[in-house]
């Protein structure tokens, strides 16, 4: 249980490392993605770019699984 702990918080911090280079690509950006702007205020979330990464990281995990 320890080892996929370590391995999740592992590639949560690449992935957050990534989310820069992923925004260049349109990553964060995509329909469905909700953004609400007010004066002083910013709400943001990637909630079709997280599904996105979630159906790809469980494609992953799936292929190298034992």
């Amino acid at each position: 249980m320890a080892k996929w702990l370590i391995t999740l918080g592992l590639i949560l911090v690449v992935l957050g490392l990534l989310w820069p280079l992923l925004g260049k690509l349109g990553l964060g950006n995509l329909p469905g993605d909700v953004r609400i702007e007010r004066k002083g205020f910013v709400f943001y979330f990637p909630f079709t770019s997280g599904l996105l990464l979630s159906l790809l990281l469980t494609l992953i995990l799936w292929i190298f699984r034992r």
